[in-house]
């Protein structure tokens, strides 16, 4: 029993993994900038994460793996059982890189080298990936990140456990539906989004069972969702499903930073990035990871996306 100002214990979960496995790079694409309160990288390098699981809410801490590939993770609250067995997948157990040859390319050769223990997870929670990828669109990464730090400080629940400060796990949907106008106004998010997000959670409980479905399945529903198109349904099916197939089609920088290393191009669209891509059929998003991961950009020529401000509006 635990008693009134004690701390409460977590589950443990000591996992070996058949594969090496970075922790912190694979777990990283569910961070959305400094300060995310859902996810927090702690000084001994350990991963936190905070859920809202189909059990309740809930807590994760993953430390780094240690010799022979051990991952331990402990977790809180009334989704932990649920959090803990759903870290395996999340660290790339179901993630298959047969066909993936990097070989013919001798730049990519040497990303892949440096990350070899870079894996796509799922999650399993779609809506967890949706909401801040809808908060991205069109706009800067500060402008999505400070929406998404304001909108879960103000309606996100704290989090379960020891977790850092300022931690939130995720609102539930009836939540999300009833956030004001001017709740969204002050955290800049204009109508259009705010709509998408409203439409989206009035269904999250279909849209959550979707990853039953395979992905090209799952993204031909999501995709009928008013206010969701191919980016957001790449970059959601990315984190929620671990599609390494999943190309953010629309992205404002991806398409340069793919022809720069692939090709050494400096300008390069949509379409020539796929072609770029063709090669890699089935991993393109494995790739795309590589070369967000290689640190290589061409040189700017022009202005920077500038951040809009609606509280003025």
């Amino acid at each position: 029993m635990v008693h009134q100002g004690q701390p409460e214990p977590p589950l443990v979960l000591e996992w070996r993994a058949p594969f090496g496995v970075d922790v912190r790079r694979t777990l990283c694409v569910h961070g959305r900038g400094g300060g995310d309160p859902a996810f927090r990288i702690d000084e001994a390098g350990a991963v936190w994460r905070t859920s809202l699981t189909p059990d309740g809410p809930g807590t994760i801490r993953v430390l780094p793996a240690l010799a022979g590939g051990l991952v331990r993770g402990y977790a809180w609250g009334p989704g932990a059982a649920w959090l803990l067995g759903a870290l395996p997948a999340a660290l790339g157990l179901h993630d298959d890189a047969e066909g993936f040859d990097p070989g013919a390319h001798p730049v990519l050769r040497e990303i892949a080298g440096r990350h070899p223990g870079l894996r796509v997870g799922r999650s399993g929670r779609l809506m967890e990936a949706l909401v801040p990828a809808i908060l991205e669109q069109k706009v800067t990464g500060a402008e999505a990140h400070r929406a998404w730090r304001i909108l879960l400080t103000r309606f996100g629940t704290p989090a379960p456990g020891p977790a850092p400060a300022g931690m939130r796990v995720f609102p539930d949907a009836r939540t999300w539906r009833r956030v004001p106008s001017w709740e969204w106004h002050r955290a800049g998010v204009e109508g259009v989004r705010a709509q998408t997000i409203c439409h989206a959670t009035s269904v999250a409980e279909s849209l959550e069972r979707l990853l039953t479905l395979t992905s090209a399945q799952a993204s031909r529903k999501l995709l009928a969702i008013p206010g969701i198109g191919p980016w957001t349904c790449a970059e959601t099916m990315q984190r929620a499903a671990g599609d390494p197939d999943a190309v953010s089609v629309g992205d404002y920088n991806l398409p340069k930073a793919v022809g720069w290393v692939l090709a050494g191009r400096q300008a390069t669209d949509d379409a020539a990035m796929l072609e770029l891509l063709a090669p890699y059929a089935g991993h393109r998003h494995r790739v795309t990871r590589l070369v967000g991961l290689s640190g290589l950009r061409p040189p700017r020529r022009g202005p920077r996306m500038p951040v809009r401000d609606y509280r003025n509006l």
